[in-house]
């Protein structure tokens, strides 16, 4: 198990490192001022000279990608102009020029809010997936099974902005259950953070839900199908006990490695769900920086999910391991 794990952990740290080559030549060495993007569009021409002399764009393209590196682990200093130095501690993602403001700074501000949707959903589409799953396989053939079905394919083919949208009309607008959702931090009022975030969640985490019903479904009949389990039946065990003691653990292993990826993916990923609630999150965090070309904020945010996505996986494989012993031996 050790063995597997620092392999694991070996080709994550060679991944981001990679995606750290890419995303610095992507934003900072392809056509374009760097420089103009991220000092933004109504800076004059001398500012944008300064700017290039803080980021140290005028430096070869090599010692400039060094300088990023050195700001990640280690931090770095920039230049604010008439003799003041500016210090991004580790890991520094750069500074944001038009929100005057430390590009780690604004993450940190924003991620409690991801994580609370993300945290809500992971739940949601658990429960209701693995439930509608296992109960769709144990009833297969069945009207309950087929009903099953077709909910689950409405929900893999509706797009997750349309669902939320019709929660918004039915819950708010039309039956009047719950007031149009505003975030609030879990800090200030833990109830009102609940209450406003009933909605999002429950539009990421049925969207998500749907396919992990039919993973749970396939993962369930196919072990129902193996040999072993028709030589529990054989000796009398009850259905009850191969269903949560067999059919269910060899569901379980996927399951899981799949959460964890799509976890992670939800950091940045519920740009739809995070920009349709009002949530500042990362993903609309994201879409902002895009909308007024803020360069170092999009560079900060793409690590942030690149990096949240390569972590995911080592935990899927790791729990992926643990649950099912003969991974780790391969």
């Amino acid at each position: 198990m050790t063995r597997f794990l620092l392999g694991r952990i070996g080709g994550a740290l060679f991944v981001l490192l990679a995606l750290s080559v890419t995303v610095y030549l992507l934003f900072y060495v392809a056509p374009g001022d760097p420089a103009r993007l991220a000092c933004g569009e109504r800076c004059n021409p001398v500012q944008v000279a300064q700017v290039r002399g803080q980021l140290g764009l005028n430096d070869p393209v090599v010692v400039q990608y060094l300088h990023f590196l050195q700001g990640l682990f280690t931090g770095r200093d920039y230049s604010g102009g008439a003799g003041l130095v500016l210090h991004c501690d580790a890991p520094c993602l750069g500074f944001s020029y038009q929100n005057d403001q430390q590009v780690t700074e604004l993450l940190l501000d924003r991620l409690p809010a991801t994580l609370s949707l993300a945290l809500g959903a992971l739940v949601i589409w658990l429960v209701v997936g693995v439930g509608t799953g296992l109960l769709s396989a144990l009833r297969r053939g069945g009207p309950t099974e087929r009903a099953l079905t077709l909910l689950t394919l409405a929900g893999t083919g509706t797009p997750v902005f349309i669902f939320g949208l019709l929660l918004l009309m039915v819950v708010c607008a039309y039956l009047r259950w719950l007031p149009f959702p505003t975030y609030v931090p879990l800090g200030e009022d833990p109830e009102q953070w609940a209450w406003n975030m009933l909605l999002p969640w429950i539009t990421l985490g049925v969207f998500e839900s749907a396919k992990y019903a039919r993973l749970t479904r396939s993962a369930t009949l196919e072990t129902l199908a193996e040999d072993h389990i028709r030589t529990f039946r054989a000796y009398g065990v009850g259905e009850r006990a191969i269903v949560t003691r067999h059919a269910l653990r060899g569901a379980v292993a996927p399951v899981i490695a799949l959460s964890a990826v799509d976890f992670g993916t939800m950091i940045g990923g519920a740009v739809l769900t995070e920009s349709l609630f009002g949530i500042p999150g990362l993903g609309k965090t994201l879409i902002d920086g895009v909308r007024v070309v803020d360069l170092p904020v999009v560079v900060g945010v793409v690590l942030a999910i690149g990096a949240a996505v390569v972590l995911a996986g080592v935990v899927a494989d790791l729990l992926y391991a643990l649950a099912d012993r003969r991974v780790a031996l391969t």
